[in-house]
């Protein structure tokens, strides 16, 4: 990785965002790109830093960390899909791609303000907490762990972010919600995230996620470490208990574009498979499968061929 591999266009439309945002002074216009990463700490002799790569390359092949799986589930849990898709770029890629999965298969809501005339928008979660939700995923999940990807999964009832990794021993899912202070996994990330101000300071990410719900009056989120992933769940607050169901257009649409649970046999391996990494011998246990070779022929070559699992 060479700093050619970089997007320089994407560098100086960030760093006239930072300076737009009072973080970064204007003479850093004027300055080589390379100069200015090294100042960041995102140069090591002169060669891209993980961060870099992460930040702003247009070359992603061999980080397959770079990926974010999203789907629109039929119902709470994972039997079937409405939608599923997987997108690979930086992290700008990455963020828009969330945040436009997001608009597409949540309820958007408008009305006339009395003091404006104004129309205002509102998703029916705040729009500002998800994509803060989904900063914090991609800034801070364990870049360490390859074999993982960050997930974003929207039910009938809830949406779920989850990002590879753990708390620091600092935090955890019950005090994240009180003040606390900044450690992040990936601090020159942060900090360059922070100059161009997609990120704030101060461990005030959770905080701003918990303004956002209390400014539209809707139940707060909730975190959770089981060890392998940080997962945000964000309750869906017009979803009525009992009323969820498939329609004759997710039938249809389940069987015509080929979406997942296509045999029984994939059905089982995704509803016992668990979110982290599993080896092929853990997938046939759960599955209580003894013979390795039906196993793969059976079970794991469809589910990736459907890009179910990876």
């Amino acid at each position: 990785m060479t700093l050619a591999n970089l997007d320089e266009s994407l560098i100086r439309n960030c760093i006239r965002r930072g300076i737009d945002g009072g973080r970064i002074p204007e003479t850093a216009l004027y300055e080589p790109t390379g100069d200015i990463l090294s100042k960041w700490k995102l140069l090591k002799n002169g060669v891209p830093t993980n961060g870099a790569v992460l930040l702003f390359s247009n070359n992603i092949d061999e980080y397959p960390q770079f990926t974010l799986r999203m789907a629109r589930f039929v119902g709470m849990n994972k039997n079937m899909f409405r939608d599923n898709q997987r997108a690979e770029g930086n992290f700008f890629k990455l963020l828009d791609a969330g945040v436009a999965f997001c608009f597409k298969h949540l309820s958007l809501s408008g009305r006339i303000t009395n003091h404006s005339l104004e129309r205002e928008e509102h998703l029916e979660v705040p729009y500002y907490a998800l994509r803060e939700a989904l900063i914090n995923a991609l800034c801070h999940r364990h870049w360490e762990r390859y074999n993982l990807t960050i997930s974003l999964a929207i039910y009938d009832d809830r949406i779920e972010i989850a990002s590879p990794g753990t708390f620091p021993p600092q935090i955890t899912a019950e005090n994240i919600k009180e003040p606390h202070e900044s450690y992040p996994h990936n601090l020159k990330v942060a900090e360059t995230l922070y100059r161009m101000t997609y990120l704030e300071n101060w461990g005030s990410g959770a905080r701003c996620i918990m303004d956002a719900y209390k400014a539209q009056n809707v139940e707060e989120p909730t975190w959770h470490d089981n060890g392998s992933f940080i997962t945000v769940t964000f309750k869906r607050p017009d979803f009525i208990p009992g009323t969820a169901k498939i329609d004759k257009e997710d039938k249809k649409a389940t069987k015509e574009d080929k979406y997942p649970l296509s045999t029984p046999q994939v059905e089982l391996l995704i509803q016992k498979m668990s979110d982290s990494y599993m080896s092929l011998r853990d997938m046939a246990d759960v599955c209580d499968i003894k013979d390795l070779k039906y196993f793969r022929e059976s079970y794991i070559t469809p589910a990736l061929e459907e890009g179910l699992i990876e």
